[in-house]
């Protein structure tokens, strides 16, 4: 699994989490600070940022658009003598604990990967990957008792249930005074990662956290279709410009009788063709929820006449999600919404197992009325970040920003190559000159773990399927321009917990996907948010006005 693939998927299984600020419950009812940034602080706070001279050059270069928002590269190929970006050994010796969440197989405890790796760092730093499933409920016990190794992950879209908020300071060390400004040029490869990936970091004007998988795209997710079977009909993505477009597609390519059902989900990222705001919408100096706006409603009533038309996959309307994949592989299904994770190598071998036509494509954004210009909300630059114990001493603390700056290493060079391959001989060989694991390496290896506490900019890279990449590069360079960030992007919001669940709004999401799944209407969705609107909704718009909106404005 690719670090994109990671981030991505770790997203959807969050329910989309990068769409939505990032949260952190405060304790004891505290109401009195958001936890969010000023302007003036915020700018005080971030790195600078100096681009990697003696990073390797992409095959395909990144495109910029507005603002901040940029693709990531792209490469067709791995060096054949990967260059060095760090010189000499970082570490000093010290000895050190790390936790990280871990979704697979744990490495055995010690082993030869592990031990080489202590050797490139020159520290020892015992990693204890845990239980990813589980680790919201493990990490509050270690909170709980004030025992916090002395590095950890905290994925962004569990700071609710961390109350990262409350931790920075109290348990997490600041590092404002060693990363803010210029003095992060002394980690040059941790100065090279986008300055909104540092941004999800920042706490009360304060810089705490170390981002993994940082990109300038972060958008959560598209519309993928199958590419190879439409274009064998003559239907290619540039033909679809509306929510029409999309309407009459489904039934033109649906045939129940053999199985075949156009659609799969695509509400959670198709929405916002009809201008559906992300989380908020401010007009006229006053915040605006999705669920109040005539979008919001346009966009459900299209979704629901989709559920009924015949043209979803049945499978599709009772929920099941967990097949979804396997639908788009054989054809079940050829159109369905999904993250941007997905399009990668292990997508193309598992699709082409099914049908070795198989290939993914996506459509561009469009306007649900076909008129007027798109726009791609950008979710989160970088959703796992890492953090130091506050116990640590500041020669410490020195100590590990320089093994994350080894850890965050550019694509293709020597200290890369040695985080995510391991040793060549014993943990990787070369095969078509790339990278590939021994059977040691399979076991030992796993890529997530040290990329779990600092981890070199997202790139776009397939070894041996090139056109995925050229595919990817291809689709995001025409759809950047799209980019937007909506209100409150990147404000670190330490909520309330009964502020926190009334944002969630679980019982509206539940009528929602009802709606898109045919089994409610729109009229009987409105009355679900009007229920809620009355009550928490209220509650939510008066604490985001009095604690963020009028406090920090929109950071925007």
């Amino acid at each position: 699994m690719n670090r994109r693939s990671f981030l991505t998927s770790a997203a959807t299984v969050a329910g989309a989490a990068a769409m939505v600020p990032l949260l952190s419950a405060c304790g004891g009812g505290s109401t009195k600070k958001a936890g969010a940034n000023t302007k003036e602080g915020l700018k005080a706070a971030l790195p600078a940022f100096v681009p990697n001279a003696g990073a390797v050059k992409p095959d395909i270069a990144p495109v910029q658009g507005s603002g901040d928002a940029a693709t990531d590269p792209g490469y067709l190929s791995y060096p054949a003598s990967p260059p060095t970006s760090v010189s000499g050994v970082p570490g000093k010796g010290g000895s050190y604990t790390a936790v990280t969440p871990l979704w697979g197989t744990a490495p055995p405890v010690g082993n030869s990967f592990y031990q080489a790796m202590n050797k490139a760092l020159g520290v020892d730093l015992t990693v204890k990957p845990t239980d990813g499933i589980n680790y919201n409920t493990i990490i509050p016990t270690m909170t709980a008792a004030k025992k916090l190794p002395d590095w950890i992950n905290l994925p962004a879209w569990m700071n609710n249930a961390f109350n990262t908020g409350g931790l920075a300071g109290s348990q997490l060390a600041d590092l404002t005074p060693y990363l803010s400004g210029d003095n992060i040029k002394k980690y040059p490869n941790l100065a090279a990662l986008p300055t909104g990936a540092w941004q999800h970091g920042i706490w009360g004007d304060k810089l705490y956290g170390i981002p993994c998988f940082s990109t300038s795209f972060g958008i959560p997710g598209a519309t993928f279709y199958r590419r190879d079977v439409l274009e064998a009909r003559g239907i290619t993505a540039d033909q679809i410009k509306s929510a029409d477009d999309l309407m009459k597609l489904g039934k033109e390519l649906t045939d129940a009788k053999r199985g075949v059902w156009a659609f799969d989900d695509v509400w959670t990222y198709l929405q916002f063709s009809w201008g559906v705001p992300m989380n908020w919408r401010i007009d006229n100096g006053k915040l605006v929820h999705p669920t109040e706006t005539q979008e919001f409603l346009e966009a459900l009533d299209w979704h629901y006449r989709l559920a009924t038309s015949g043209s979803m996959h049945p499978d599709a309307l009772a929920g099941d999600v967990s097949n979804s994949a396997t639908r788009f592989y054989s054809g079940k299904t050829l159109i369905g919404g999904g993250g941007l994770g997905s399009w990668n190598l292990g997508d193309h071998q598992s699709g082409t197992a099914a049908d070795p036509n198989y290939r993914r494509g996506a459509f561009n954004a469009i306007t649900a009325s076909g008129k007027g210009t798109p726009v791609i909300y950008m979710g989160a630059a970088a959703s796992m970040i890492s953090y130091l114990n506050v116990n640590l001493k500041p020669e410490q603390i020195q100590e590990l920003l320089a093994v994350a700056n080894y850890l965050a290493a550019p694509y293709g060079t020597a200290e890369y190559t040695m985080v995510n391959f391991g040793v060549e001989g014993v943990h990787h060989t070369r095969v078509n000159g790339m990278p590939t694991f021994t059977e040691e390496g399979k076991k030992d290896v796993q890529v997530t773990t040290y990329n779990f506490l600092a981890a070199s900019g997202s790139v776009i890279s397939n070894p041996g399927g090139e056109q995925i990449t050229k595919d990817y590069a291809s689709w995001s360079a025409a759809n950047v321009t799209y980019l937007t960030k909506p209100p409150f992007w990147g404000m670190n919001l330490s909520m309330p917990q009964s502020i926190a669940q009334a944002a969630a709004a679980q019982n509206v999401n539940d009528a929602i996907a009802d709606c898109y799944h045919g089994k409610k209407k729109v009229s009987e969705v409105q009355d679900v948010i009007a229920g809620w609107r009355n009550g928490p909704g209220e509650r939510l718009k008066a604490w985001m006005t009095d604690n963020v909106l009028d406090k920090f404005g929109t950071g925007q």
